[in-house]
């Protein structure tokens, strides 16, 4: 796995309130939450690859 970036991140203070319980709800952390929603969309739109164990698997 790659090093982290570190940033810091401004956002609307109910917004966060709103991450922080759907974090909750998913058993995450509010800052695993922004990282696992970021990383969602943009696998989405195609900006990244997805990774070769959720790569469908290729006919021989």
């Amino acid at each position: 796995m790659s090093e982290k970036k570190k940033f810091l991140l401004r956002l609307d203070s109910d917004i966060y309130t709103a991450l922080e319980k759907w974090a909750a709800d998913d058993l995450r952390s509010a800052n695993a939450q922004i990282e696992f929603l970021l990383t969602d969309a943009v696998r989405k739109v195609g900006r990244i690859r997805k990774t070769d164990s959720e790569a469908p698997a290729e006919n021989p």
